[in-house]
């Protein structure tokens, strides 16, 4: 199956919100099939290239689905969609059609069960309430308890200022006990560098 992409300057986790303006005839089509479907579109973060114009000269190879959970139009005139993340994928080959929309054959990557929270996570549990008091993250509407490492884990990749590498080092990882680790020592290196 032909899985179309949208390349972005970002890194969607599963179970993130997303907020996208549409102005680009190729994502208005993708948009408009994909809501007709019931289906989501993938992802992937630009390694090289712009989010507009000619097709991304590189993307990332792992990415996430997106799934479409709400449409309006913005008063500027053009199409506003909120995404939620869905499954993760690794993109297995991808080919740019003439309108310069990106299609992709993807393998679905397997989620470990989650787990519950434990005692060290405490910590970045209290980080991820913190983040979700400010503006921009209570207004995507992702703010609310999590019970789980995965939820945990997705969710700080997701919002910390993260470079794109790291988030795709978090977003390839399958085990969320694992993924949590690598966020506290890139927490623990960027309060090492805020000393230095």
């Amino acid at each position: 199956m032909s899985f179309p992409l949208f390349p972005l300057n970002t890194v969607l986790f599963p179970g993130c919100m997303l907020d996208l303006q549409i102005f680009e005839a190729r994502y208005l089509d993708m948009v408009s099939a994909c809501m007709r479907r019931g289906e989501g579109f993938g992802v992937v973060a630009i390694l090289e290239g712009w989010e507009v114009g000619a097709a991304a000269g590189r993307h990332a190879e792992v990415g996430c689905e997106a799934l479409i959970r709400d449409f309006q139009q913005r008063p500027n005139g053009l199409l506003g969609i909120r995404v939620e993340g869905g499954r993760r994928f690794v993109v297995e080959r991808s080919t740019v059609q003439a309108d310069q929309l990106t299609l992709a054959e993807v393998r679905w990557l397997d989620e470990q069960a989650d787990a519950p929270l434990r005692a060290e996570h405490a910590d970045l549990a209290a980080l991820l309430n913190a983040l979700n008091e400010h503006p921009m993250v209570s207004g995507l509407g992702m703010a609310g308890a999590v019970a789980g490492q995965q939820a945990l884990a997705n969710q700080l990749a997701y919002l910390l200022p993260f470079s794109v590498e790291e988030k795709l080092q978090a977003l390839r990882e399958a085990d969320p006990a694992q993924r949590l680790a690598q966020i506290q020592h890139l927490l623990d290196r960027l309060q090492g560098e805020m000393i230095a």
